[in-house]
């Protein structure tokens, strides 16, 4: 991924000009043990398996138990221990999250103490579906700078807490769990012809149709009264019919962004992935290998 491209545009100048490029060496995961299924669900709200399945292929989803102890910060943590037993850890930190344990101090903070890494810096990004994403490419960056050698990124939510259950339109699509990847330098340069590691990205925003997907209340425009807890205002709220035509128009647009600026160079990108429109978008696109390698050395 070379230097930030302009906004709402891929990069479009091909390898890193210092050939230095971010692999994802190890991964990790977790999932809470509780599911709530759609028969589950079915009980709750007027809903029934066979509309879940043939909307959303849907059939459970994990959820986190309320606990005090336990929220988004230890799922992070221990996606990242899975992740550590395979490469070990002295890097910074970036966990993407939109349900953070609290609003400071980062949750990074709060995975940095609990995995003990000591040296490590980290912050927390905010970009709802996309904020994996978001994640991986601002690591990239500090990996293809030479500023860090890993960069621990994390996706985590605990949606459970956010999400209305008599609001059979939200929730049925979420659950809880946390996933995390290494990212290092790849030990085959861009310049060889045949390096791993994200090579090229385009990322964009559409903050005009906020109000299909968000939040109401819980941050400064809206803080917590007794008003906004009644109004289930501290629920996310979506607008499934917009948000569901802008998902698949800005995919495609996003996807043939990402194709046409890494066809510029002399492979074809396998692999891309947006989000929907109200909450940030983004593509990314990998080389694929020319021999075969340890899946831990391709990103």
């Amino acid at each position: 991924m070379p230097a930030s491209p302009a906004a709402g545009s891929p990069s479009n100048t091909g390898f890193p000009s210092n050939n230095r490029t971010a692999a994802v060496t190890a991964v990790g995961h977790f999932l809470p043990e509780k599911r709530l299924t759609n028969a589950d669900l079915e009980e709750m709200v007027d809903t029934s398996d066979e509309w879940i399945q043939k909307r959303t292929g849907i059939r459970e989803r994990r959820i986190l138990p309320p606990d005090e102890d336990k929220a988004t910060s230890y799922m992070a943590a221990r996606a990242a221990d899975e992740l550590l037993e395979k490469r070990g850890l002295d890097a910074a930190i970036i966990v993407a999250t939109v349900t953070p344990d609290m609003l400071f101090p980062a949750t990074a903070c709060l995975v940095q103490a609990e995995i003990g890494a000591d040296s490590a810096f980290g912050f927390d990004l905010s970009a709802a579906c996309s904020g994996f994403l978001y994640a991986f490419n601002t690591g990239a960056h500090l990996v293809e700078s030479g500023q860090q050698e890993k960069v621990l990124v994390i996706g985590a939510d605990t949606m459970s807490s956010i999400t209305d259950y008599s609001d059979r339109s939200t929730c049925i699509l979420f659950g809880d769990g946390a996933g995390a990847v290494l990212l290092e330098p790849s030990d085959s340069p861009a310049s060889a012809g045949n390096g791993y590691g994200l090579q090229d990205a385009y990322q964009r925003v559409n903050g005009a149709d906020w109000h299909d997907l968000h939040q109401p209340a819980g941050g400064s425009r809206k803080p917590p009264t007794h008003g906004t807890v009644e109004r289930h205002e501290h629920f996310l709220k979506q607008n499934g019919r917009p948000v569901f035509k802008q998902a698949i128009k800005r995919m495609a647009e996003s996807t043939e962004k990402i194709i046409r600026s890494c066809s510029a160079t002399t492979w074809r990108p396998k692999t891309c992935a947006t989000s929907s429109p109200t909450r940030p978008t983004a593509a990314s696109s990998r080389r694929p290998p020319s021999r075969p390698a340890s899946p831990t050395r391709r990103s």
